[in-house]
């Protein structure tokens, strides 16, 4: 099964309808390179139909969102970004001085996961988040200032 198929087919199944439009962000979104903002989105899809919505994008987004198909994210710029996460997960450290971004595998994060739900009973939704801080490179000259 293709990726589109399985992405109609989970869209079906949730109660969700088929429109060309909902179909557009969905191919946007998977197929994009990383991480977009709902601005990219809207200027991918108007390249190809200009008479997209924006809060047919934002509604779409969020219906994935639901679906825990999309993450939702700060990376401290301000505008969420949105990716594509099924199946697999993973996190980002982002250095709040170079901008700079590094992937965190997500068995660090399940870890914290299965921490919360055995201390609290507390299952966390821990599918994609920013952690923001200082890289090794800005580290350094922050802690000499302070």
């Amino acid at each position: 099964m293709s990726c589109e198929e399985m992405t109609v087919q989970v869209l079906k199944e949730s109660g969700h309808r088929l429109t060309p439009q909902r179909l557009m962000v969905v191919s946007a979104v998977r197929h994009a390179e990383g991480h977009v903002s709902a601005s990219d989105i809207t200027n991918s899809i108007k390249e190809t139909y200009p008479y997209i919505d924006t809060s047919t994008i934002y509604r779409t987004l969020g219906a994935l969102k639901d679906m825990r198909l999309v993450s939702e994210t700060d990376m401290g710029g301000g505008e969420a970004i949105y990716e594509w996460i099924e199946p697999s997960r993973h996190h980002h450290l982002v250095c709040r001085n170079c901008d700079g971004v590094v992937l965190l595998d997500n068995r660090h994060i399940s870890q914290l996961g299965e921490q919360i739900i055995a201390e609290h009973g507390f299952l966390a939704d821990l599918d994609h988040f920013a952690i923001v801080g200082l890289c090794e490179d800005c580290r350094p000259a922050a802690e000499e200032a302070s």
